[in-house]
C-alpha cells in the first residue's frame, strides 16, 4: 500500500474532523479521538495542524463550503420557486446522506457562541464569512431579493432544528415545508 502524501493525510484529517466534530463538538470532541480515526498519532497530527482551533477551523469551512457547493449546482440557471425547489430538495437530501454535515453546522454554531463569549472571535468570522458565502449563493436564484433569501434561509433553519431532534419524515411538523419535504420526508428528495 503506497504512502499518503502529507496533502492527502491532511484530507483525511479534515473528513475525520468534521465527523468527531459534528458528534461531539469542539469541547467534546479531543484531538486523540480524529487521530485515532485517521489512524496517525498525535503528535503527527499536529505536524500537520498547529492546534486543535486550526483542525476545526478547517472542518468548519469544509463543511460550509461543501453546503455551498450543492446549493450553487443546484440553484444554477434557475429562478423563484423552481429554485426553491431544486436548492430546497437539494440540501434535503444533504442532511439526509451525510448527517454529519447538519451536526457539523448546530455545532459550528454553538462552538462560536463559546468561543465569543471566551473574547475569541476567529472561529466566528470563518463561520459568519462562510454564512455569508452561502447566503449569496443562495441569493442568485432569487435575483438578489433579500426578502425571498430571508425566507429560505429560515426554512432551511427549521429543517435543520427538525432533523436535528429526529422528527421522522411523516410527522405532521413536516407539512409546511416544501412539498418534497412533506411528501419525502428528509430521508430522499
Amino acid at each position: 500500500m503506497p504512502r499518503m502524501s502529507a496533502e492527502e493525510r491532511r484530507e483525511s484529517v479534515v473528513r475525520a474532523a468534521v465527523h468527531e466534530f459534528a458528534r461531539g463538538g469542539y469541547y467534546g470532541t479531543s484531538t486523540e479521538a480524529i487521530a485515532k480515526r485517521v489512524g496517525v498519532s498525535q503528535p503527527y497530527l499536529f505536524r500537520l495542524f498547529p492546534n486543535k482551533l486550526a483542525i476545526f477551523l478547517a472542518a468548519a469551512e469544509r463543511c460550509l463550503r461543501e453546503t455551498r457547493e450543492v446549493m450553487a449546482a443546484a440553484g444554477e440557471g434557475l429562478h423563484g420557486e423552481e429554485a426553491t425547489q431544486s436548492m430546497a430538495n437539494a440540501y434535503t437530501r444533504l442532511i439526509a446522506e451525510d448527517p454529519d454535515k447538519l451536526q457539523m453546522q448546530l455545532q459550528m454554531y454553538v462552538s462560536v457562541a463559546a468561543a465569543e463569549a471566551a473574547g475569541d472571535h476567529e472561529l466566528g468570522e470563518l463561520v459568519r464569512k462562510g454564512w455569508m458565502e452561502l447566503w449569496d449563493t443562495v441569493r442568485v436564484p432569487f435575483g438578489g431579493d433579500a426578502k425571498e433569501t430571508t425566507t429560505f434561509m429560515a426554512y432551511g433553519m427549521l429543517i435543520n432544528t427538525l432533523a436535528a431532534m429526529g422528527f421522522p419524515p411523516e410527522h405532521r411538523v413536516w407539512e409546511g415545508l416544501y412539498p418534497a419535504a412533506r411528501a419525502k420526508g428528509r430521508l430522499e428528495s
